[in-house]
């Protein structure tokens, strides 16, 4: 009989692979759609068609939203496991812990995950669902369209960012997702045994300057609906 699965969700070296391959799904997501968010700059037209493009699809996009769910789901579960063991075989804190060897996104990835869980959740209502009650500009995003009797994606993401609150509250999410991410694709090259002493060191600075790569990606479009680049 084959145990693999069951060692996969059993064992704390299963769960770290675990962790490691959806961490690794979620972050070539991230990337996928920065590109596809990046196309505000190319205007409405270009925009516009790829959100068309994937609105049509529907036989291709709710496959990858219920894989990207379980993959969150596999991934918090897994993480949440891990710690409860760490925990369970630490049971005393140490009385004068002084984190030298810990990173700042290393010791806050549970409070940054829990945030980034919160503000996805604001994001797919803002954006995705496109409730009213959450855009704070009192526009019904359902009811826009382009010439071409597209989604209106553009003028939609325009109007959303021109609220500060909400540029703000998403430029802080990005933020904390990137911090969470720098030391995640880290703890991820680890799990994967790719990290040793010669490339160790050049696989973290990788992690930290994709996760400013991606955060830098992301809140271009906010920052220049605010100064007026895109309108």
């Amino acid at each position: 009989m084959n145990h693999a699965p069951r060692n996969l969700f059993c064992s704390s070296v299963g769960k770290k692979y675990l962790m490691a391959g959806t961490g690794a799904a979620m972050v070539l997501f991230v990337i996928g759609h920065m590109a596809g968010n990046l196309q505000m700059f190319l205007g409405p037209e270009a925009i516009n068609r790829y959100g068309h493009f994937l609105q049509s699809n529907v036989e291709l996009l709710w496959p990858v939203r219920l894989s990207l769910l379980a993959i969150i789901s596999v991934h918090i579960w897994s993480a949440a496991k891990l710690t409860q063991e760490n925990r369970a075989a630490r049971p005393s804190a140490y009385e004068q812990w002084q984190p030298t060897a810990a990173s700042y996104a290393s010791r806050t990835m549970l409070m940054s995950g829990i945030i980034v869980g919160i503000f996805i959740v604001y994001h797919l209502l803002h954006y995705t669902v496109m409730v009213k009650a959450v855009n704070f500009a009192g526009t019904d995003f359902h009811s826009l369209t382009d010439p071409e009797h597209r989604h209106d994606i553009y003028r939609m993401v325009v109007i959303g960012f021109q609220q500060p609150l909400v540029s703000l509250f998403y430029i802080v999410g990005v933020g904390l997702l990137c911090l969470h991410l720098s030391h995640g694709m880290s703890a991820m090259f680890q799990s994967l045994g790719w990290k040793n002493r010669a490339c160790g060191p050049c696989l973290d600075r990788a992690a930290r300057w994709g996760a400013v790569v991606i955060f830098l990606g992301y809140v271009s479009i906010p920052i220049s609906i605010l100064l007026r680049l895109i309108q």
